[in-house]
């Protein structure tokens, strides 16, 4: 009866409670989804999850009923835990995830057999998923499968580090990572490549990926970064963009950069930036603050918020949780955080690539940024994808 999207029940093995997840709506454009557990006639409704700062996924009751089985991102990896009905938090496994092929997505699915044995997609920095079994239990994770090996033994991947950056803005602890070609020579200049997440509510992690491979198998070096806004940091970094996005997550993502300079073997002249989606807005807001990249390859981007919230499949969604009020009723904001407004600052030489059958983040927006450039003769490239929707996958 409450205020607040409510979803995934679950019954209970002996059919007395329901799990759900859901929250309070209070109109953030981020809110952990929380584990919840009542009677099945409604009455004795908890939160279980209410010490974990994090959102859970994919309700599952354990065989015994007392405990449920969910996963979570937590710092660009995702968890497998069970949790009890009193709020006990244990996790089974951490390498939950692969699914994302492309690109190295937080992403991953399980199921929890009746003898109480929970299969799951297992990742890694160096294969794309397998099949992994841990006992609910307790015991170390098993692998069942290798489902890449014949295929990436043939190949000689880049090397994947994590580190952390405070962001130049206020000091924000901000989590990324770097590839580097294989064979990667420090006493060398490489050109680096930052390639930014969609969502903006989403994340990367340590996980296999195939586009960001053959970036680094084509020498560069590969940063990726998860900005305030990414999840899997609690409430307050998810919300630390609400009602101003894109903003100081462009800080984040330029000290990541920096740090990554700092070691030496980058050449500063040879920047390169890309991103889809939320990651396309960043790219494009990137290059009207900065000259600093060389090119720039803007995917499926919003461009000028009041055409997108106007004309995109969720219309009635995002003026109400990204915005303040209506287009007509918060102009100078819609405009503040348009990426077109920066336009003639933009001296990179820009392509926009996007489906022609994307209903997210339309065509308009690349046809109107392309003429915008255009105009201000910067040299530009419009890529339209036919029969492609927002996955840039062909229908």
């Amino acid at each position: 009866s409450r205020q607040g999207p409510d979803r995934s029940p679950a019954v209970s093995p002996d059919g007395r409670r329901i799990a759900w997840l859901g929250y309070d709506d209070q109109q953030h454009g981020y809110e952990n989804s929380r584990l919840q557990v009542m009677n099945r006639d409604g009455s004795g409704a908890s939160v279980v999850s209410a010490a974990l700062d994090r959102s859970v996924e994919q309700p599952t009751w354990a065989p015994s009923g007392r405990e449920v089985v969910v996963n979570y991102e937590d710092e660009g990896r995702v968890k497998l835990a069970a949790l009890s009905l009193d709020g006990k938090l244990r996790v089974l496994a951490d390498d939950l995830g692969g699914l994302s092929i492309g690109r190295p997505y937080s992403t991953g699915d399980f199921s929890v057999s009746k003898s109480g044995v929970v299969a799951y997609t297992a990742a890694g920095p160096d294969r794309l998923a397998d099949v992994a079994i841990v006992p609910l239990r307790g015991g170390a994770p098993q692998r069942l499968t290798d489902l890449s090996g014949d295929l990436l033994a043939q190949r000689n991947l880049g090397k994947l580090e994590e580190f952390w950056v405070p962001s130049s803005h206020d000091g924000l602890r901000v989590q990324a990572w770097m590839i580097t070609p294989p064979g990667f020579d420090p006493a060398k200049k490489h050109p680096l490549l930052l390639e930014i997440h969609g969502g903006p509510f989403a994340a990367y992690g340590p996980t296999f990926a195939a586009e960001l491979q053959l970036y680094a198998a084509a020498g560069y070096v590969v940063v990726y970064v998860n900005p305030r806004g990414s999840t899997g940091y609690g409430k307050a970094f998810g919300n630390a963009i609400h009602h101003a996005y894109p903003g100081h997550d462009y800080d984040d993502l330029m000290s990541a950069v920096d740090a990554v300079i700092a070691r030496g073997f980058i050449d500063p002249s040879r920047l390169f930036v890309t991103g889809g989606s939320g990651g396309g807005v960043l790219t494009a807001w990137i290059v009207g603050k900065t000259d600093r990249f060389r090119a720039a390859v803007v995917q499926k981007p919003v461009i000028n918020w009041t055409s997108f919230v106007l004309t995109a499949d969720r219309y009635n969604f995002f003026w109400k949780y990204w915005f303040p009020g209506m287009p007509w009723e918060q102009q100078a904001q819609y405009w503040a955080r348009s990426p077109l407004s920066l336009v003639g600052n933009v001296k990179t030489p820009t392509m926009l690539l996007t489906g022609e059958e994307d209903y997210r983040t339309p065509m308009s927006e690349s046809e109107q940024y392309y003429q915008a450039l255009q105009l201000q003769r910067v040299p530009t490239a419009l890529v339209r994808v036919p029969g492609a929707g927002h996955g840039l996958d062909r229908r």
